[in-house]
């Protein structure tokens, strides 16, 4: 059994911890708050220019030339896994560097494979392997503006362009709530309709100047970018509720074992006191005899 002295420095650092784990799990709680009414207040504007968009370029006159719709033979591929810059948020990270590796192996096993990661912990993972890496935008989380998030969305929509990529993939942690958050494998680039968006949007007819070209030349780029950025806005907002709710766990084990440890301190303490009145007892006992 453990001395006194022991459990006494056991119970201390646990109770060091507990007071760690909680004040990160007020922090993030208070980060959360404003990522998640960000992605709130983005969600909606971003999927009504999308739907815009779509009802533009789905006419033959905006979408015959519209370079970032090209679709060609699949050799090149970029893929964008976005993580957080620190630990301490359960599997978080752990889910999006899987899926990245799982859709290297499998998807896209043979091809030519670059990664741009967002986020330290991307990048950690993925500069000691064999692909290019593009480590110029993953220091993105140090301030999530759009102007930060556009500059690497530009990088993306240029390589596609002029042919550097076939194809531009987004992993992400999407936010659905605090304990939630489901992983993304979404295709940036060549552009896809969706079917449900286009079918709703066809009803609605707008009046466009200066031409139909020029808007849907104007508007894709914004979109894309705008899209680029929802990815990492859900992303934020996703890694400040995964880190609340691994801290408020590792809160909680550290008040279970803080009863463990102080009943353990408790037990020895007693059997100590009792070892003690033993050795009175059989040294007052020896005297008497004498």
């Amino acid at each position: 059994m453990a001395n006194l002295k022991e459990v006494k420095e056991r119970i201390n650092s646990v109770v060091s911890t507990q007071q760690i784990t909680k004040a990160m799990k007020m922090v993030a709680a208070a980060k959360l708050r404003r990522a998640q009414d960000k992605i709130t207040q983005m969600r909606p504007y971003s999927q009504k220019l999308t739907a815009i968009l779509n009802n533009v370029s789905s006419g033959s006159e905006g979408s015959s030339d519209l370079v970032y719709a090209d679709k060609r033979e699949v050799n090149k591929v970029l893929i964008v896994p976005v993580t957080s810059d620190k630990g301490l948020c359960g599997a978080f990270n752990t889910n999006i560097i899987k899926a990245t590796s799982a859709a290297i192996n499998t998807e896209y096993a043979g091809k030519h494979i670059t990664i741009l990661p967002l986020g330290k912990k991307a990048l950690d993972a993925f500069k000691k392997r064999e692909f290019d890496i593009v480590t110029d935008y993953s220091n993105v989380f140090a301030d999530v503006a759009f102007d930060n998030v556009s500059a690497a969305a530009e990088y993306a929509m240029e390589g596609f362009v002029n042919g550097t990529f076939d194809k531009i993939v987004l992993v992400y942690n999407e936010f659905k709530n605090v304990a939630t958050q489901i992983v993304r494998n979404e295709q940036f680039l060549p552009m896809e309709q969706d079917a449900s968006e286009e079918q709703t949007s066809t009803n609605v007819d707008y009046i466009m100047e200066p031409s139909r070209e020029y808007i849907v030349q104007e508007l894709v780029p914004t979109s894309l970018k705008i899209q680029f950025y929802k990815a990492v806005l859900e992303s934020n907002a996703s890694e400040h509720g995964a880190r609340m709710t691994a801290m408020d766990k590792a809160t909680e084990n550290a008040g279970e074992l803080l009863k463990e440890l102080r009943l353990m301190y408790n037990r020895t303490r007693q059997a100590a006191i009792t070892n003690e009145i033993l050795e009175i007892v059989a040294g007052a006992e020896a005297l008497g005899g004498n």
